[in-house]
């Protein structure tokens, strides 16, 4: 089977590093969002300062971030690396540092004046230590005695292995990860706040656009953003943190600028990909318009800059983190009183960006009508280089393709296919949501449209593959780690997620067994 790539050439190992630790991160975070949003209802509603304030149900929101959200988070960090087991010892070792941290505090608030003591530190970032040590430690222990242990001693071996390692993760999550994490939250946060008490917060636009551009945002909103986010609005009941990645101001109005000022298959396009942006909170569409024009990068900084000054003169702030940054997202979880500066910030960075976007496509206007006269090719190269950037594709950046796919597409080789029944057909990406759910909803209507009704078509991460699926689908880049995950599955990759000719040869194999009494 051939297996196309996107090239990797010009980008350097340091940004993919940053990329893949990105992933893992949101990895983490991004399954237990639906958390966080409960967490900021209950803050929303029952606080003394809610809309409803419910002094009983208020009780909730201080365990809620302190202990369910890190732990939760710490079970899905262990559980990517060695299923339950891993999220298992994981939480035990992140429960230790949340104690710890209490611990330390404590300690530490004891010789403080009662108007001057430390508040609790939520163990966010802890959690994102822990899963990682707890899971690949205790998965490396198991391959000690691995294939040793005496028929009928096995689950008392594993049960007393994982419950004492869990004892000694608990320990070292107490002492030097709590007291590690509690270092690194204060310099941050001391960091946060000389920005603020300087004005300089919106300088962090310089960083976070060019980053968004390039997917080196997951580590920076992930690791550094929501965890402080969160940190200060379990203190004060909201964050501008929150809002300094998520706003789809920039993005909007770079699409809108496209939409009335580009040319070719990028006008013809932007108005789509700024409905997906804006409203389903995709922001990966807009990053192929940048790249094609890269001076675009400061009409983006000049947008977000205008988003984070607005907000911070105005006070607006959200209440929890806005996942999807869909502009219905960021409403919901807007901060009492912060309605008209939150809406504010959006407008404003859209129209800056709008401006900046305009003044930048009409000056190279003209070279680029010759450019497109030479080739009407441009925007597809710079779909092509995002992906690249990424490491992966999506369905939001594919469908940006004027064409149904690419060459680049793998085909499928008849014999390998056959060797194996189809029943199982499994979508896996990186998280096992997004661009995979649609990819599979596309295979689902076509296989039911053939009228085959016994082949289940689903979606996954790459890390929960296992042998039941018998064939798996990935963007290309993903081909390889899939294949290490499910050797014995048949694997096809595909350059488009969404309209992939690979598509119609699966549901032809498909058809064929059946005809043939193979299935």
């Amino acid at each position: 089977m051939t297996t196309a790539s996107v090239p990797a050439s010009g980008t350097s190992k340091a940004r993919v590093g940053v990329q893949r630790f990105g992933t893992f991160l949101s990895g983490m975070i991004m399954p237990n969002i639906p958390a966080l949003i409960a967490w900021g209802i209950f803050t929303a509603f029952f606080i003394a300062v809610g809309w409803t304030p419910v002094p009983a149900l208020a009780t909730l929101v201080g365990p809620f971030i302190h202990y369910l959200l890190p732990i939760l988070i710490a079970y899905t960090g262990g559980n990517i690396i060695y299923g339950v087991r891993g999220g298992v010892v994981a939480s035990i070792g992140t429960f230790g540092a949340i104690a710890g941290s209490d611990y330390l505090i404590a300690q530490i608030n004891a010789d403080l004046p009662a108007d001057n003591q430390l508040g609790q530190v939520h163990m966010f970032i802890g959690a994102m230590i822990m899963a990682p040590i707890c899971a690949y430690s205790m998965r490396w222990l198991d391959s000690l005695w691995e294939g040793k242990i005496k028929a009928g001693f096995e689950m008392l071996v594993n049960m007393f292995s994982a419950g004492i390692w869990g004892f000694v993760l608990a320990i070292i999550g107490f002492y030097p990860i709590a007291w590690v994490v509690n270092g690194i939250m204060q310099v941050l946060s001391n960091a946060v706040d000389w920005l603020v008490s300087m004005n300089l917060l919106p300088l962090t636009s310089i960083i976070i656009e060019p980053a968004k551009v390039f997917f080196l945002n997951n580590a920076i909103n992930h690791g550094v953003l929501t965890p402080l986010g969160i940190q200060e609005s379990a203190d004060t009941g909201s964050s501008i943190l929150f809002l300094l990645e998520a706003n789809p101001g920039p993005g909007v109005g770079l699409l809108l600028a496209f939409t009335f000022f580009g040319i070719g298959a990028a006008r013809a396009s932007a108005p789509g990909a700024a409905v997906i942006q804006f409203f389903g909170g995709i922001h990966e569409v807009y990053f192929p318009y940048a790249l094609m024009k890269p001076m675009l990068i400061l009409a983006l900084i000049a947008g977000g800059m205008t988003g984070v000054t607005t907000n911070m003169l105005l006070g607006g702030a959200l209440r929890a983190p806005a996942a999807p940054g869909s502009i219905f997202a960021v409403i919901a979880q807007v901060a009492n009183n912060s309605y008209v500066a939150v809406l504010l910030s959006v407008v404003l960075a859209a129209t800056v960006t709008f401006l900046i976007s305009w003044v930048i496509l009409r000056a190279s206007r003209k070279r680029d009508l010759e450019a497109m006269a030479a080739t009407d090719d441009a925007f597809g190269a710079a779909i092509t280089q995002t992906a690249a950037a990424k490491g992966k594709t999506s369905a939001a950046l594919d469908g940006l393709r004027s064409g149904a796919a690419t060459s680049a597409d793998g085909g499928i080789e008849p014999a390998t296919m056959t060797e194996r029944e189809i029943r199982n057909i499994v979508f896996a990406c990186d998280a096992g949501m997004g661009s995979s759910a649609m990819g599979a909803s596309v295979l689902r209507n076509k296989i039911k449209k053939a009228g085959i009704d016994d082949v289940t078509v689903t979606n996954k991460a790459i890390a929960a593959l296992d042998a039941s699926a018998d064939l798996v689908i990935t963007q290309n880049q993903l081909t390889d780690r899939a294949r290490q995950k499910t050797p014995g599955s048949v694997h096809v990759s595909v350059d488009n997620f969404m309209n992939s000719p690979r598509y119609d040869e699966v549901v032809d194999l498909v058809r064929a067994q059946h005809e043939d009494g193979t299935a």
